[in-house]
């Protein structure tokens, strides 16, 4: 499993804003320059983000990006549902009926396993735990 690029970015970019936002927006050309990514791609990065309501952008010359809520408030998961489209890692895991084989299948209940705790450790964490390294593992 892979986690994209996009995901890892868009990681990148939310902790980058919560620890540079205090009272202004945050543009996105100094969060490029500070994590060494193109600004074009970072467009690309923010979009799902502000789409899921964890960013807000203004526009024009003092504009930028800022958090929607406070960074205790937004958990890693809330980051990687955005940029994944969701955390289930197989379809079947999200809707049985998916598969004819679904209520049998050993290796299913293992990636439900997986995905739950995947879920639970990106839930467990918050924006600001990593931000401003108040938590560990």
């Amino acid at each position: 499993m892979k986690i994209s690029t996009k995901t890892r970015y868009g990681m990148r970019l939310m902790i980058d804003i919560a620890q540079h936002e205090d009272d202004s927006c945050v543009a996105l050309k100094d969060v490029a320059e500070r994590q060494g990514i193109s600004k074009k791609y970072l467009e690309q990065v923010v979009a799902p983000l502000v789409s899921a309501g964890l960013l807000s952008v203004t526009r024009g010359n003092q504009g930028g990006y800022r958090l929607t809520r406070p960074p205790e408030e937004v958990t890693l998961a809330d980051i990687v549902a955005a940029s994944e489209d969701g955390l289930d890692l197989l379809v079947c895991t999200l809707d049985a009926s998916e598969c004819d084989r679904s209520p049998d299948c050993a290796s299913r209940r293992i990636w439900g396993g997986l995905q739950n705790a995947i879920r639970v450790y990106l839930e467990g964490r918050s924006l600001a735990d990593v931000a401003f390294n108040t938590a560990c593992g």
